[in-house]
């Protein structure tokens, strides 16, 4: 069910979407050469806990998973996609880094993720994570009321395809509200002018994810939770947490 949210609650979910925010800046500042996920994951656990903030991600077990997920951030490298595990990695230069984080605050739930790269980037991965960043722009300039969703998920797919890039297939944004995943499902490939129709209080979780590789198609590693390019390409990841409202689109996890 489609849950459309009051005004009070739209104000509310954006103070989680600014834990959201200062927890990604922070996992992103502490990012650099010989530093570990391990140690991304405590600098955005510090500010949920500073923030008196929960995490939807800790604890998290969707019908995939083999075991629950056992940190606050995901942190997908290189060929990741999404869903990375924090571990003892350390970050060599050159890579390329995709955090998603979450937050609850009073009930409420945000949802953000931003790539970026470690040391001397690759103009290949400069080029990959910009066009997720306009992609996303593009999606957010379509959430209007009036339109559809069909309109944002179509605005994701044009500039990811305008650019030769895969879009992994059966993974996209999402409703979001007192639980980090609700309905309505925002693929990031669509028609326009088709699907739910965007009314003020509607909040959605837009993620393009791109694929440089050209290809849709994905692997699941051992750990049953990160998916990997299967061509062993690279893939970026941008997210926003945005209201449809009647003054246009509101981004809550805006910093």
């Amino acid at each position: 069910m489609v849950e459309i949210k009051t005004d009070a609650s739209l104000d509310a979910m954006r103070e989680a979407g600014r834990v959201v925010a200062t927890a990604l800046a922070a996992a992103q500042k502490a990012a650099a050469v010989g530093v570990s996920l391990r140690e991304l994951d405590e600098a955005a656990r510090a500010v949920l806990t500073e923030a008196g903030a929960g995490s939807p991600f800790l604890g998290y077990r969707p019908h995939f998973a083999p075991t629950p997920f056992p940190a606050v951030i995901c942190a997908s490298i290189n060929d990741a996609i999404v869903h990375g595990i924090p571990d003892g990695y350390r970050l060599r230069d050159g890579d390329l880094v995709s955090v998603d984080c979450g937050a609850t605050v009073d009930g409420w739930a945000g949802d953000a993720a931003v790539s970026f790269t470690v040391g001397t980037p690759r103009p290949d991965d400069l080029r990959l994570i910009e066009t997720t960043r306009q992609a996303l722009a593009a999606a957010i300039e379509a959430a209007v009321v009036g339109a559809r969703l069909g309109d944002i998920s179509h605005a994701v797919g044009s500039v990811g395809r305008a650019a030769g890039y895969g879009i992994p297939a059966d993974f996209g944004g999402h409703g979001i509200g007192r639980r980090m995943h609700e309905d309505p499902p925002v693929p990031n490939e669509g028609r326009p002018g088709r699907g739910l129709p965007l009314r003020h209080g509607l909040v959605l979780a837009i993620e393009p994810m791109f694929l440089a590789g050209g290809r849709d198609t994905y692997i699941t590693d051992p750990d049953g939770w990160t998916l990997r390019t299967d061509d062993r390409t690279r893939a970026a990841h941008s997210e926003h947490t945005v209201a449809i409202t009647e003054d246009g689109p509101r981004v809550l996890t805006a910093p």
